[in-house]
């Protein structure tokens, strides 16, 4: 491996894992708000991102570092540097704020403009999920990898409700062919993918931050990720007026159904 990439590596699992005690412990208590986009934010947030930005700046000055909870961010961000990091401190905060536990830490290297690992804090599960394309994925200290089995009536697939209503004809044909699960976290739909917990995975209303380290994860695992509309990647800027991405993982013949199902 790469000796730059690796002692980012390391970094970046000790700074998820040092908030992880903070996520538990604000659980459900953290005062929340609503932010102009129609998301929501709690005070937890933002001191897990200003802890882990804070974390990456020390050990790597010339990194950049991106985060869902940047302020300032409305026009885009040139992304320059060699190495850039995507960090959202909890993705699921209406779940973290209601009290359900599905929701995440979700931190993202990048090299060059590409994902090349990514380390997601499952609170629900209170494990680590982590690796990358040619890393492998791990569900904690366990390999993971991506379901083999073609798609059948019980292929349980991550989804996430259309925001444009528009689409939401399309979802019709793929909920009635799968079993549905809607975790209110989109990076952990991905990340399944990538361990297996899930066969695959329609997501229509994900940006950047969502999706920048589950989809190391994926790709490590063995799945596919085929982007419908605005590929993230490579990363030339950040914005958090950026479009919604839509996307589609599994493995190659869920991919390939799910896209038959969204043309039908």
């Amino acid at each position: 491996m790469n000796p730059e990439v690796a002692k980012r590596i390391a970094v970046a699992r000790r700074a998820v894992q040092a908030q992880t005690a903070r996520l538990h412990r604000e659980f459900r208590r953290s005062k929340s708000a609503w932010k102009s986009d129609g998301t929501r934010v709690t005070a937890a947030d933002l001191a897990i991102s200003k802890a882990i930005l804070r974390e990456l700046r020390k050990q790597f000055p010339a990194d950049q570092g991106f985060s869902e909870e940047l302020l300032n961010a409305e026009q885009p961000i040139a992304a320059t540097a060699r190495f850039c990091w995507v960090l959202d401190p909890i993705d699921g905060t209406n779940n973290y704020a209601a009290g359900i536990p599905f929701c995440a830490i979700s931190l993202a290297l990048l090299e060059h403009g590409q994902p090349v690992y990514g380390a997601v804090y499952d609170m629900a599960r209170k494990t680590l999920i982590h690796g990358g394309p040619g890393l492998g994925a791990f569900d904690g200290r366990k390999p993971g990898r991506v379901r083999p089995e073609a798609p059948h009536a019980n292929s349980l697939i991550g989804f996430h409700s259309p925001y444009d209503k528009a689409l939401v004809p399309q979802a019709g044909p793929v909920i009635q062919q799968f079993k549905i699960r809607g975790l209110g976290s989109s990076t952990l739909h991905l990340a399944y993918v990538g361990i297996g917990l899930l066969d695959g995975v329609l997501d229509h209303n994900v940006r950047v931050w969502d999706i920048a380290a589950a989809y190391p994860i994926a790709l490590g695992g063995g799945a596919e990720v085929h982007f419908l509309q605005n590929n993230p990647f490579p990363l030339h800027q950040f914005a958090v007026t950026a479009p919604r991405i839509h996307y589609i993982a599994g493995n190659r013949e869920i991919c390939a159904r799910i896209e038959e199902l969204l043309q039908a």
